[in-house]
């Protein structure tokens, strides 16, 4: 594609997503059919994409500072005016799973502004596996509110305390899905309505999720209420809710009652 291809930042976040979901994908059935698994899988999918989504921004970006799971950190963001902030492959375990289809390829672009906190308006999350890519630019539309129980959504290898006390006090049903991208995205597309996490993410990890579910409506914050903040010096974001707007009140009314 020419550079002139990429002059607005929704398509180009669009292109990265998109693009490095299709090399992945092909990367994963190229080296199952030639017997590699786990790990193997795991470190060429980490590697690849995080090669391919940085030669497009040098190309593309070249003045704006980069975050990423899969790069050093440097102080060169906290005075940028523009900072991507990708995951190249979210849910790597996932991905090492032929059978599974919940991983993720996350884009976001933080912008300086009046705010004190910058501005998270630009981002796409792909969902290779099943050739979904969901931006801010078109926004999803939210689907209509889920007639029963709130579905709640947590991790696959653990279940937060925290979301056992909103799963109590709402009546929830439980899903388990692995990456954080693909539990964010369920939310967005109508299969889940709550996406609660605690015990540890960075910002790369939600920093995607986050702002195409602001996109579509949904209410994102702390568990404590508070703003999600990105490009702060610390990249550590322990926790997050991602729901539908109508849940938000009774959801943070539950959290408050955590010890």
């Amino acid at each position: 594609m020419s550079s002139t291809d990429h002059s607005s930042d929704h398509e180009f976040a669009t292109y990265l997503a998109t693009q490095t979901g299709k090399y992945l994908v092909e990367l994963r059935d190229d080296l199952i059919a030639r017997g590699f698994y786990g790990w193997d899988l795991k470190d060429a999918g980490d590697a690849m994409a995080q090669e391919f989504l940085m030669s497009q921004l040098r190309e593309f970006r070249p003045d704006d500072a980069v975050l990423s799971e899969e790069a050093l950190d440097t102080a060169k963001r906290l005075s940028a005016e523009r900072v991507w902030i990708i995951d190249p492959l979210d849910g790597t375990q996932e991905f090492s799973e032929p059978d599974r289809s919940d991983w993720a390829v996350h884009i976001a672009l933080w912008q300086r502004d009046e705010t004190s906190h910058g501005n998270l308006s630009i981002a796409a999350v792909s969902l290779p596996a099943i050739e979904i890519t969901l931006s801010t630019n078109p926004a999803p539309t939210l689907p209509p509110k889920h007639d029963g129980p709130p579905r709640l959504v947590v991790s696959r290898s653990r279940t937060p305390r925290e979301a056992v006390i909103v799963a109590e006090a709402l009546g929830c049903d439980a899903m388990r899905l692995g990456s954080a991208g693909a539990k964010a995205m369920s939310v967005v597309l109508g299969e889940c309505d709550i996406y609660l996490h605690t015990g540890g993410q960075h910002q790369w990890d939600s920093a995607a999720p986050v702002a195409v579910a602001r996109a579509a409506g949904l209410f994102t914050s702390r568990i404590d209420g508070s703003p999600l903040i990105y490009n702060e010096q610390d990249t550590w974001l322990p926790d997050l809710i991602i729901c539908r707007p109508e849940l938000a009140e009774p959801v943070l009314a539950a959290l408050a009652e955590v010890d």
